[in-house]
């Protein structure tokens, strides 16, 4: 069933063909608010902010300046949007602002953020299980490329599905001489793989761009029906790591 004249605000996509559940809708009017680099006009107002740590912050600093009451419940979605996309305040988009934004929400809504973080860590074994098999099998090249490839039985032998790969790409953040990582998934229904992206040095979204993707400079993500494209993709990934290496090995 189509939906037509409706209004469609979009958070934190940078391109149209990347929103998920739209199908049948028709809107007349679109907001987009978003802090990745500018990619695709789809929107008839655009607020993009690539400084932000997040489409969070931005619609936090929103209502901050507007003087809207803030309840508890939006300030604690606000206060998780801000915290995961940021990666726990470490990642280089996080900036003075973003914790003031933060201190504000808090004094604004009376939030108890310390038991907010347990909604946000908090996992089911099924999800630390599959942790696991990730740990156990991702791939490492030479040159500090580490990639895996889940198969579709995976998920269904540890009751998880592909979003769960989504959300533990950031756990890898921190592993000695791996400078980028991606995990790549497929899905059945739409015939699409997906590839998230993390980087920790190399810049990533240059090269997420030539094979239909896109995002940050550290934190990027492809979606293709081409298997050619992620097998491109792979290979130029592990190009970038090389060159990244050996740039770390003439400074020292």
């Amino acid at each position: 069933k189509s939906l037509k004249n409706v209004l469609l605000i979009t958070a934190d996509v940078p391109n149209y063909n990347r929103i998920d559940g739209i199908e049948g809708l028709e809107p007349k009017e679109v907001i987009k608010i978003d802090h990745h680099p500018f990619e695709d006009n789809f929107g008839g107002i655009e607020w993009i902010d690539e400084g932000a740590s997040s489409a969070a912050q931005m619609i936090a600093l929103l209502l901050l300046i507007s003087n809207y009451k803030i309840s508890t419940n939006v300030a604690e979605n606000l206060f998780l949007g801000i915290v995961s996309d940021s990666g726990r305040f470490v990642f280089p988009y996080t900036s003075v602002l973003t914790f003031q934004i933060v201190e504000a929400l808090i004094e604004r809504s009376g939030l108890q953020f310390t038991k907010t973080y347990q909604k946000l860590y908090e996992r089911p074994i099924e999800e630390v299980r599959f942790n696991g098999y990730l740990c156990m099998n991702l791939n490492v090249s030479e040159n500090g490329f580490g990639y895996i490839e889940i198969p579709n039985e995976i998920f269904k032998e540890y009751n998880v599905d592909i979003a769960t790969a989504s959300n533990l790409v950031n756990d890898f953040n921190f592993i000695k001489g791996v400078y980028v990582w991606t995990f790549i998934t497929y899905d059945e229904k739409t015939e699409m793989y997906r590839a998230n992206i993390r980087s920790n040095g190399p810049v990533i979204n240059e090269v997420a761009s030539k094979f239909g993707g896109g995002g940050h400079k550290f934190a990027s993500g492809v979606r293709t029906k081409e298997r050619k494209n992620i097998d491109g993709l792979l290979e130029s990934l592990d190009d970038v790591c090389k060159e990244y290496k050996e740039l770390l090995q003439k400074d020292n």
